[in-house]
């Protein structure tokens, strides 16, 4: 037992001197125009397209569940189709083409300087403040992990009980309330109707609608979902693009989508964090930007670890690995 504690030990602490080496504004020195670039770029898009705070804060969270924030959940596999973004939990994730943009654009004038970890992370910031979040500095200097393998991607589900997902946020050094926080990123989020279709008419096997969900929300959404086309629903049914604590406030009136986000309410363990931040939405922001800068330290490369690729898409030559 002795010698597990200290392998314990150890291990947090090569994480947390990995994570110091983190620090905001490390690129001002090399390429002080990197961060503006990419807020710019994510700016220009916002405007067309509102939901790509969504679409990155799940790209960002599904990357740092990974071996960490590495960026490789970017890479293409196009002969094996083996990397994580061929994993079906990554299937619907997207916004790649804004990381590509953004990778051009300091490539240009920064060459291989800025890595494709740090791009993610910086995007998902912005995004998330453009969208009427809260405003926050993150610490850069992320390496580019050199493996990207569809085998390691274990996410936590929508259908899980609240252990079950904390156990899958606890693994990655996250608490509780951190786990209740990020999971009000469902605010600006959406979900296919197959993800909680069975919460509808027959839950678990019953033949009858969940009961903890509310019976308007039940029937509305099965006239939406009653296609064969599997339509994705907003899981904020109030304020769909703003990062608020709407999110909350559903879920304590029995109209949560996902059963997951329903039973952060119900449970006794994190009923009462969902109900201080549906009460309180300043509160929520300050825990959610605290909650995303400790998640985008999670399992960092830094230093001459990994490397700072060209092309997000593709290992650099001869460095890349897959196992």
């Amino acid at each position: 037992m002795e010698k597990v504690v200290i392998v314990f030990v150890v291990c947090c602490s090569i994480v947390g001197l990995a994570s110091a080496q983190l620090k905001v504004g490390f690129y001002t020195p090399s390429c002080s125009k990197a961060e503006l670039l990419i807020q710019g770029i994510v700016q220009q898009r916002f405007n067309r397209d509102r939901s790509i705070t969504a679409a990155l804060l799940r790209m960002h969270f599904h990357d740092c569940f990974v071996r960490g924030c590495d960026a490789s959940i970017l890479i293409d596999d196009k002969k094996s189709h083996s990397a994580e973004k061929d994993a079906f939990p990554n299937l619907t994730v997207r916004g790649y083409d804004l990381i590509d943009e953004a990778k051009r654009a300091v490539e240009a004038i920064c060459p291989s300087i800025v890595s494709c970890a740090d791009i993610i992370t910086l995007a998902t910031r912005d995004a998330v403040a453009l969208a009427d979040g809260p405003r926050y500095d993150v610490p850069t200097g992320r390496r580019d992990g050199l493996v990207s393998d569809m085998n390691e991607v274990d996410l936590p589900g929508p259908q899980e009980s609240v252990a079950q997902a904390f156990a899958a946020f606890r693994a990655k050094g996250l608490t509780l309330s951190e786990m209740v926080t990020l999971l009000g990123a469902h605010t600006v989020g959406v979900a296919h109707c197959s993800f909680f279709q069975e919460r509808l008419a027959n839950f678990q096997g019953s033949g009858k609608p969940d009961p903890s969900m509310d019976p308007a929300l039940a029937a509305r959404l099965r006239k939406i979902c009653g296609t064969s086309k599997d339509p994705p629903v907003f899981l904020d049914q109030g304020s769909s693009f703003a990062m608020d604590n709407q999110f909350y406030n559903q879920t304590v009136f029995k109209r949560g989508i996902l059963q997951i986000d329903q039973e952060l309410a119900r449970d006794r363990s994190t009923g009462p964090i969902v109900s201080g931040f549906a009460s309180n939405g300043p509160v929520f922001h300050r825990s959610f930007a605290s909650a995303m800068i400790k998640l985008s330290k999670t399992q960092v490369l830094v230093g001459k670890a990994g490397e700072i690729r060209k092309n997000c898409r593709a290992f650099n030559p001869k460095r890349g690995l897959r196992i």
